[in-house]
């Protein structure tokens, strides 16, 4: 019988594939940043990859559903059931990490070019990090206790 391991890890692969969009996409206005910053002979901010690894914490939240999926010991029956709330769970946490990588990387052009305004960048990355939090945490609280 199918364990139902590959419906579970559903979350957790498309979470990472919206950290890896995600970083990916902030992480080449990082350099972008740095690169104009080298060419007029300015310091390059290195807290620009505080905003190219906001995107990766969703993967650990995918990873985390994913563990609760697979301790709630659902039956078998239930495979098609754990296999889209992976899916749709997944997709929400991976398109909170691929919109918070290019909100990230309009963040490190910003403050790349005025040196100013990081607490509020970060505050913006907050906000859509807590979608992927609640998704979380209201797909957990409704997995059926057995």
């Amino acid at each position: 019988m199918i364990s139902g391991l590959g419906d579970m890890s559903i979350s957790l692969a498309l979470s990472a594939i919206g950290s890896a969009l995600g970083t990916g996409v902030a992480g080449m206005a990082a350099v972008g940043a740095w690169k104009r910053a080298f060419a007029q002979n300015k310091a390059a901010p290195f807290i620009l990859i505080a905003f190219v690894g906001a995107p990766l914490s969703q993967t650990i939240y995918g990873m985390i559903l994913r563990n609760a999926i697979q301790s709630a010991n659902l039956p078998p029956e239930t495979y098609l059931y754990q296999l889209l709330i992976g899916l749709f769970a997944g997709v929400a946490i991976g398109m909170s990490a691929y919109m918070q990588g290019k909100a990230g990387a309009k963040a490190a052009d910003a403050l790349a070019e005025t040196g100013k305004g990081f607490g509020n960048y970060i505050m913006v990355l907050g906000v859509i990090e807590t979608v992927a939090l609640f998704v979380m945490v209201f797909t957990m609280t409704a997995l059926p206790k057995l």
